[in-house]
């Protein structure tokens, strides 16, 4: 349990930057300050300010409720179409798994911010096709460890019971598959946390993501790559938020990974 204190800790914070942060901004994230723009770091403007004379600190704090908490959603759509996929091809018959897995294969031969790029470009730019683009080249990941884990499963003796007692498919998967399930999925989820936070700065830097004047941190960190040489700390800022927070969630993944296989190896 002592492994997973760092894990409680982090995740209660990054909850608590994406809930309570607009509420701890020093000043209106959109409030235009044209005289005061590209200012140094002040009491008015902790982090200085942008090219508009915005709040950089401001923008930050509301950013994390639209980077975080949109990563999460996408990670978490993954999550599930992705196990149900990978469930559904481990217990469907061959040839179900074949065509979910000729599916998975077709969507794994393409890069996913290549693939999200794509679908933004055809559907346009906004918060529900980022999220569509996102969600749809996230699941894969789910369903191919879902499904390996389900093929070893379906060869166990209580799967085999279970059946021949006449459960239905979906008792033998919540009673059977989940629970083991469960704890490799949680860590496949954090690292596509930590993908889907650079997915969507990414998408946001190349102009498909969040739209302006909302702040988002890669349309943070478009709005000041023209600045990069006279102001760098505009462009610095956000790009630590991101640096940050992939490092930190991956960090948690890997602690939470030894943990749980800890737990599986004690006698």
């Amino acid at each position: 349990m002592r492994e997973l204190r760092p894990i409680f800790i982090i995740v209660v914070l990054l909850v608590g930057i994406t809930v309570f942060g607009p509420f701890l901004a020093p000043n209106d994230p959109t409030a235009i300050d044209i005289p005061n723009r590209l200012s140094a770091p002040s009491e008015v403007y902790p982090l200085g300010s942008d090219a508009m004379g915005r709040c950089i600190l401001s923008r930050l704090l509301y950013g994390a409720r639209w980077s975080l908490g949109l990563a999460f959603l996408v990670s978490t759509i993954g999550l599930i179409v992705g196990s149900l996929m990978g469930l559904l091809a481990a217990m469907g018959g061959r040839k179900i798994d074949w065509c979910i897995m000729r599916v998975t294969d077709i969507f794994l031969a393409f890069p996913d911010l290549v693939a999200a790029v794509v679908i933004v470009g055809v559907l346009g730019g906004g918060t529900n096709s980022l999220i569509l683009a996102l969600s749809v080249t996230s699941w894969t990941r789910y369903a191919r460890v879902a499904r390996g884990i389900g093929l070893g499963l379906s060869s166990r003796g209580y799967v085999i019971q279970a059946r021949l007692v006449g459960l239905s498919a979906f008792s033998i998967a919540r009673w059977h598959y989940m629970p083991t399930l469960t704890s490799s999925l949680v860590v496949v989820w954090t690292g596509m946390l930590a993908r889907a936070i650079l997915g969507i700065s990414a998408l946001g830097f190349l102009g498909f993501g969040v739209q302006p004047p909302t702040p988002e941190w890669g349309t943070m960190l478009l709005d000041a790559r023209i600045h990069i040489l006279s102001t760098p700390l505009q462009m610095i800022w956000p790009g630590m938020a991101v640096l940050l927070c992939v490092l930190t969630i991956n960090i948690t993944g890997d602690v939470l990974r030894d943990a749980l296989a800890k737990k599986e190896i004690r006698p």
